[in-house]
């Protein structure tokens, strides 16, 4: 049996029901000040589609595209799909119950793993010394 996932001792489904007050005072420290000092536009802009979403039970498998990568995740976002920009593409985030308090940014990463090919003909000047076959 799967273990239902807590959050600072608390269900997800009661943590969805608190007002946001309550739940920003379980945040971690930095968190929490940033939701304090209040959403940014693109911020506000999200969270107004996401909202939206949730109101429509038919439209939650939308995806929503956001370069909002320092939105923290919020219980209301959890079951979405959202699409996350990382500097050049978007990343799809699936939002579940172990993400929120944590950035959206977090989860869309914008460093790829660098892969070198094999030297060859004009990659350095000592390969024009590499005999071909």
């Amino acid at each position: 049996m799967p273990r239902e996932f807590m959050y600072r001792g608390l269900k997800i489904d009661q943590i969805q029901q608190m007002s946001m007050d309550d739940f920003i005072r379980l945040l971690p420290s930095r968190q929490r000040r940033s939701l304090l000092r209040g959403l940014t536009d693109q911020q506000k802009i999200l969270l107004e589609r996401v909202r939206s979403l949730r109101g429509h039970p038919g439209r939650e498998k939308e995806v929503l595209k956001t370069h909002c990568r320092d939105m923290v995740i919020l219980p209301e976002m959890v079951g979405l799909t959202l699409l996350v920009h990382s500097g050049k593409e978007f990343s799809s985030v699936t939002i579940r119950p172990e993400m929120v308090g944590r950035y959206l940014g977090e989860f869309a990463s914008p460093i790829k793993k660098v892969v070198h090919g094999t030297p060859g003909i004009g990659a350095s000047r000592s390969s024009m010394y590499v005999p071909l076959k």
